[in-house]
């Protein structure tokens, strides 16, 4: 026997007295006598050690061994401790066939290896198996059985002789492989788990030789919730264990689901320390949730208790979220639990199906294994019966037992072979087997000189040391009879490969396990979560994914707005403000349309606004082209009238060629509307008011200066007259230029200084886009029409003074008409074009423009055509003069 290292810092007893013996040894002392002296001493002192329990279990030999725990048992009968007598070992019931089925896995694997020649020649491979029955205190003590090679385990002891112990495999439940993994990575012994999960056997600083052949729940938690998000899920429910696997499950799910934007409405704890796991509170807390989903990350053992409960009270309707723990359990696949688990959609690592493994565990039987403890238990199990032997032939007399004959055939039962496919622990198992063969495969085949060890030495094979070995089982690469490869990775995991498994009725049986989809932590961003909707069967028996929310989805056209004191997937539907959308559900804020959008009706979406301008095409604007164009005909008609006439005396009277000149002017007045009409371009901003105010000045300046004229004419005739020198055509000219000049001036710095230009206004109308012209400066566009108005005030004015002047016809009655209408128009204009927009406000313009014209036209020239073209007789000098008769001109 030979000590390995000291145990947690401590000795072991017998240890303590061979190095006080060995240290009194004096030079002449041999071993011999020290190793009497401490036999001696041993016997005289009976008390000095350990309290030792036989341990036991399923084993084979072979050159080198592999150790395993597995939960055989999965409920345990605790004594009551008296200290009147020795403690007696805990009692295990309850035999699970699903955790049988990891051992013979383990046991197929190994006889697989030893048959196969080219995998590890003239080397067997031997095991122990432990059954660890859920318990802590046993599967510590069953790993320090295979440690030390004893059936009474001794601490820090190893009394292998010529069998080296390769690797533990195990154990199942993280947190028994957590304690395993402290005392096996002291030693370096290679551990191989093949369903612990939990994040912190990850650490290679505490655990440097734990590995495991399934995926950290990490990566399980990863797939988890992005399983939550695809389906739409935003307000679930939480049920966790409240063992190591449980905890940083939880802490890690809940992290990852608040990012994701998903609420949590509860979370509970599996007690697993309490006999009924916390189940009533549990179920109470279910009844009175409103999310319809709830992920349960546990074990399948644990959550027993609780599906009971669930049973028991008659609770439905939810969708239940399964983590690796119990996501194919066989525990749960029982009738009476298929209306109340059927719909649920779990995640398990992937697996495959093991070549030869149906037919090995077809052919398993009590006669063929009579060093397996455990399958006289598993075929009691399985086929119902009890096997008779001396300690229990008092249970023949009882006629409701069906004693077990051996005759019985694995191959009829349906519900033991149904699943092995998919057993993924049993699958991990064989793995775990493999990987710890292949790193024995490298090692052997080592080649000396080119080793990994000290001056590239190898191992022996026959006697490596745990630390040599674990070398090989880091670097080593495992690939199935599938070929689907796995390796382990710096933290000792494998690759995160998983299966989507839903629970649907079987017509045949209890509920089946269907894969529905995959995830794949590996694959490209976006395909690494695939599932097929299609294929899953919910709860609610139709196809439709269920929604599980807080609140309802807000249609396009609102807005989330949160509830005080509610967690942020629990809101108030608010319909957007007047010019924004939402154009998508649950959106936080709403967004204003681009400026030439507004929302539709709903406020879903944006519509183009209406444009809105003076259009040619349009019925007012097409109305009021064809009056400028109609109106621009009359003083073209009247100038040719008066062109055909020019010599009669009416045509002569009063300065004809400022008549021509007035003429052309309101030509150019009539056509000056057209630039109002139509899309206001840039350039047609620019003219459109000059040409106006400027056409516009020349014509009044025209009138101006005949009414001067008629002044400065009927003056002249007095004797002695100042006014004599005025006659003549140059002061007209001179009135006409200046008038026009003036206005000119204004203009040139108006478009010098702020000059107009195309807009679209969006505020004067909500809902339409105006396009206008910006005067650039109103100041300046309000002289402009201020100085028409003073040069049409001042004709008035001198008109209307020269009204009674003594003459047969005297056109200063008419210009007065003339301007008192002009001026009548342009007054009333103003308030109204001030109180209008948009295309209404241009046509106000254009209207008053040829309403101004007209009042022109027609108290000017129509009284001089109707005596041309009708009273031909009057169009005399004598008549014109007063001395034709007795009818007056002046009358018309």
């Amino acid at each position: 026997m030979t000590p390995i290292v000291f145990f947690n810092g401590g000795v072991a007893v017998d240890e303590c007295l061979e190095i006080l013996i060995i240290d009194s040894l004096t030079e002449e002392s041999t071993v011999n006598e020290a190793v009497d002296d401490v036999s001696a001493s041993r016997l005289s002192l009976p008390s000095c050690h350990l309290q030792k329990d036989k341990m036991n279990g399923f084993s084979r030999d072979g050159d080198i061994i592999i150790g395993a725990t597995f939960p055989i048992h999965d409920s345990r009968v605790y004594q009551d401790i008296t200290f009147r007598e020795p403690a007696a070992q805990t009692a295990c019931q309850m035999f699970v066939s699903d955790n049988y089925q990891w051992l013979q896995a383990m046991v197929f694997a190994i006889e697989d290896i030893n048959k196969n020649p080219d995998l590890l020649p003239n080397i067997t491979l031997g095991f122990w198996i432990h059954d660890s029955c859920m318990i802590l205190q046993r599967g510590l003590k069953g790993s320090l059985w295979m440690l030390t090679g004893k059936e009474e385990p001794i601490p820090n002891y190893q009394c292998w002789t010529n069998r080296p112990l390769a690797a533990i495999i195990g154990d199942s439940v993280s947190t028994r492989s957590i304690i395993l993994a402290h005392i096996l990575s002291r030693y370096r012994y290679p551990q191989i788990s093949y369903s612990s999960t939990s994040p912190l056997l990850s650490d290679r600083n505490q655990f440097p030789s734990f590995f495991r052949t399934i995926p950290s729940s990490e990566s399980q938690i990863a797939g988890l919730v992005q399983m939550v998000i695809q389906f739409g899920w935003t307000w679930v429910g939480l049920l966790v264990d409240d063992s190591d696997y449980g905890q940083h499950g939880f802490t890690l799910l809940k992290e990852k689901l608040v990012m994701a934007g998903t609420c949590i409405e509860f979370s509970e704890y599996i007690l697993t320390s309490r006999v009924d796991k916390n189940a009533l509170r549990i179920v109470q807390v279910l009844k009175t949730s409103t999310t319809k989903v709830v992920i349960i990350f546990s074990n399948d053992i644990d959550l027993a208790p609780v599906l009971n409960e669930l049973v028991r009270e008659d609770i439905t309707g939810k969708i239940w979220v399964a983590s690796d723990g119990w996501s194919t359990s066989v525990l749960f696949s029982m009738e009476r639990y298929s209306k109340f688990l059927a719909g649920t959609i779990g995640i398990e690592s992937h697996s495959e199906e093991i070549l030869g493994f149906k037919t090995y565990l077809s052919n398993l039987h009590p006669l063929r294994s009579l060093n397996d403890m455990f399958i006289e238990e598993f075929w009691e199990n399985t086929f119902g019966c009890t096997w008779l032997d001396l300690k229990s032939t008092f249970i023949a007399l009882d006629n409701s037992t069906k004693p077990c004959t051996g005759l019985e055939n694995l191959e009829n039962i349906h519900a033991y072979h149904k699943d092995v496919a998919s057993a993924r622990f049993t699958y991990q198992t064989y793995n775990a087997v493999y990987a710890i063969a292949l790193a024995v495969q490298d090692l052997h085949f080592c080649r000396p000189g080119a080793g990994p060890f000290h001056q590239g030495t190898c191992a022996d094979t026959r006697y490596f040391q745990p630390w040599q070995l674990l070398h090989y089982v880091e670097h080593v690469h495992l690939e199935g009879k599938a070929g689907t490869k796995r390796f382990f990775d710096e933290h000792g995991n494998p690759p995160a490969q998983y299966d989507i498994m839903n629970w649907q009725h079987n017509l045949h049986g209890p509920l089946k396990y269907v894969k529905v989809g995959d995830y794949d932590a590996s694959a490209p961003p976006g395909e690494t979560l695939i599932i097929n909707s299609s294929a899953i069967q919910w709860n609610t028996g139709k196809k439709q994914i269920p929604l599980s929310v807080c609140s309802p989805s807000c249609p396009p056209g609102h807005r989330k707005a949160r509830m005080e004191g509610e967690p942020a997937c629990c809101f108030h539907c608010v319909l957007c403000a007047q010019g924004e959308i939402a154009n998508q559900t649950d959106t936080l804020e709403c967004s204003k349309c681009p400026w030439d959008q507004l929302p539709n009706e709903s406020q879903d979406f944006c519509i183009p606004k209406t444009t809105e301008f003076l259009s040619f095409n349009e019925p007012l604007g097409a109305m009021l082209t064809a009056v400028s164009l109609f109106s621009s005909m009359l003083p073209a008609i009247i100038l040719g009238l008066f062109l055909r006439y020019r010599k009669t005396p009416i045509v002569r009277a009063n300065n004809r060629s400022i008549s021509y000149l007035l003429l052309l002017s309101l030509t150019l007045c009539f056509l000056s509307p057209l630039g109002f009409i139509g899309s206001p371009t840039p350039e047609m901003c620019l003219l459109r008011q000059v040409a106006f105010g400027i056409t516009f000045a020349l014509c009044v300046s025209c009138i101006l200066a005949k009414t001067i004229t008629v002044v400065i004419a009927f003056s002249a005739t007095k004797p002695n007259s100042e006014f004599r020198r005025w006659t003549g055509p140059m002061l007209s000219y001179m009135i006409i230029g200046i008038g026009t000049g003036l206005q000119v001036i204004l203009c040139v710095s108006w478009l010098s200084l702020s000059p107009p230009f195309s807009e679209h206004n969006t505020f004067a109308h909500p809902g339409k886009i105006i396009f206008e012209c910006n005067e650039g400066s109103p100041v300046a566009f309000w002289c402009m029409l201020g100085y028409l108005g003073l040069l049409a005030s001042v004709s008035f004015i001198v008109a209307f003074l020269a009204r009674k002047l003594p003459d047969s016809f005297n056109e200063a009655q008419f210009i007065t008409f003339s301007m008192f209408a002009f001026l009548s128009v342009w007054l009333s204009f103003i308030p109204a074009y001030l109180s209008t927009k948009g295309k209404y406000m241009v046509a106000m313009e254009v209207f008053a423009i040829l309403s101004s014209l007209f009042s022109l036209v027609s108290c000017i020239f129509f009284p001089k055509c109707y005596i041309i073209l009708l009273k031909p007789e009057i169009n005399t000098k004598e008549h014109l003069m007063g001395r034709g008769g007795q009818t007056k001109v002046k009358r018309i």
